[in-house]
């Protein structure tokens, strides 16, 4: 058990720095430790472990699923690897990692990295069509007008969708990373889902900034203006192939957006590639006003090869065999949650250029405070993170500031704090996919953490009184609160997501990302 008091300080001297090497023989960054050719360190004492890179090296429990280390087929080394080409496909990207034992071959993977391979070849030609000369020479006011030709050539995008840690994001990235090497000349664009509408209702309000002015003389006449087309266009200027992650449809103003912003980009030839825990025709499921969404999602089947990836293994759970403990339960006295927590926080907080002290960080235009922080560090409770009025853009604020975060005192989750439960979800999601460092404790086994406890029809109801009086609903009516933003569903559907995802932050190969991501943004 390690504890603050069994800790000594540690210094280390040396005549040489550390150096982080990147090296790129496959064409992708990866960070390799070369030690310094001196150095005089003090012994480190623990109580009955030693420190690691972040101050604890006890191996951390498995939750189901998981693979002993000593079963590891661990990965071969890079000087024993041979290069991988700068133009490779992704098939053969696939191969070289199951090759070196990055990857075990599965034949779910490989039926979606055929279609990934179709595709590449396919984009080794396409371009998506241009304006035409009258649109250059006579421009609408609010859209542009696109020359025809062509469109029946566009390529079908990929939908893939499975259970959790299945490796869809992996292979979408591997698609990504390959384009490149294909032709430098090609626009496309990987983004988290989050990030993009957030970037979607940020170019709507611009684009309305910009809109022309109302004719006076026709003051009584509904003058609409239609903000997707501009919108639609600056997207286009940057990409035309865009690859989203995590695709969930949760919010009625969302579903209302991608219906018509979709519509117009893929009349003008982009291409989407997705992943998703949800089949197509399950996404937005009993959503407000759902019937208004689903020509978006007959069109997302006709514009994308509909894939499932299901191997029924999550592979986030089955590598963690010799993960740090990175979260502690506090139920269980051996673990020492509160003890361990500030060891590792104190570990962390001396590679800092800074002192240990409240923090006051400025997003949009709003001061948001944090009890404690040091340098890149952040160190708070659940509460300061969750049971605040936070979302997206506040968490992305952090992604910004900070390299790690503590996160002590996860409560269990349940329909009783949805809210906060919606929040964390976001948070990890946020934190996970621009590859942040999470220590954090709670009062359940982080795999136990969401419990399905069933409210009355009358919590509901007083939970969700402004929602429902701003939407105009009658809870009299049947099945209004049904509804997965009232129901919880959606939160109980995206927990398997975000306890896949804090077992993988555990791992060493996240840490190394980390360090790799660091490095690079």
């Amino acid at each position: 058990m390690l504890s603050t008091r069994g800790v000594q300080c540690l210094r280390t001297l040396s005549a040489v720095p550390p150096v982080w090497c990147i090296k790129t023989p496959t064409g992708t960054k990866s960070l390799v430790y070369q030690k310094s050719p001196a150095k005089l360190a003090r012994t480190l004492k623990t109580s009955s472990a030693v420190f690691g890179q972040h101050g604890q090296t006890k191996e951390a429990p498995l939750p189901p699923g998981a693979t002993q280390e000593k079963d590891k087929i661990l990965p071969v080394a890079e000087e024993f690897r041979d290069p991988l080409k700068p133009n490779a496909s992704p098939q053969e990207v696939f191969d070289w990692r199951i090759q070196y034992h990055d990857l075990s071959f599965d034949d779910h993977q490989q039926l979606v990295t055929e279609y990934f391979e179709a595709l590449y070849h396919k984009m080794e030609f396409y371009r998506p069509p241009m304006p035409s000369m009258f649109s250059l020479l006579w421009p609408g006011p609010t859209s542009s007008r696109w020359d025809s030709r062509g469109r029946a050539k566009i390529p079908r995008g990929v939908y893939l969708w499975g259970t959790v840690g299945g490796g869809k994001t992996m292979l979408m990235d591997m698609f990504y990373d390959t384009l490149a090497g294909l032709d430098s000349s090609i626009k496309c664009k990987r983004i988290h889902y989050h990030d993009f509408m957030r970037d979607v209702h940020r170019r709507m309000h611009e684009a309305k900034k910009l809109a022309p002015p109302r004719d006076i003389s026709r003051w009584d006449t509904y003058q609409p203006f239609d903000p997707v087309p501009p919108v639609g266009d600056t997207i286009l200027e940057e990409c035309y192939i865009l690859c989203l992650d995590e695709f969930q449809v949760t919010d009625i103003a969302d579903a209302m957006i991608l219906k018509q912003l979709f519509a117009y980009l893929f009349d003008k030839g982009i291409i989407l590639i997705a992943t998703s825990n949800r089949p197509p025709l399950d996404l937005y499921k009993n959503g407000l006003q759902r019937s208004n969404f689903v020509p978006f999602l007959d069109m997302l089947q006709e514009k994308s090869h509909v894939v499932s990836l299901d191997p029924g293994v999550d592979y986030r759970r089955k590598n963690m065999g010799g993960a740090d403990q990175l979260y502690f339960n506090k139920a269980d006295p051996e673990q020492d949650a509160e003890s361990n927590l500030n060891a590792i926080f104190k570990f962390m907080a001396a590679n800092e250029t800074d002192d240990v002290k409240g923090m006051t960080i400025r997003i949009i235009g709003r001061d948001v405070h944090f009890n404690k922080a040091c340098g890149g560090v952040l160190d708070c409770e659940f509460d300061e993170l969750c049971a605040r009025p936070l979302w997206t853009n506040d968490y992305l604020k952090l992604t910004q500031v900070f390299h790690s975060v503590f996160i002590r005192n996860i409560p269990v989750l349940s329909q009783q704090n949805r809210s906060e439960a919606r929040r964390f979800i976001c948070l990890i999601d946020t934190l996970y996919d621009h590859k942040l460092r999470v220590i954090a404790s709670g009062d359940a086994p982080y795999w136990e953490l969401f419990q399905s406890q069933q409210i009355s029809e009358q919590q509901r109801l007083d939970e969700s009184r402004m929602l429902i009086d701003d939407l105009g609903l009658k809870a009299s009516e049947k099945g209004s609160l049904e509804a997965g933003v009232f129901s919880g569903e959606e939160e109980l559907f995206a927990f398997d997501r975000t306890v896949s995802r804090l077992t993988e932050m555990q791992t060493k190969d996240y840490w190394k990302k980390w360090k790799s991501y660091v490095e690079n943004r």
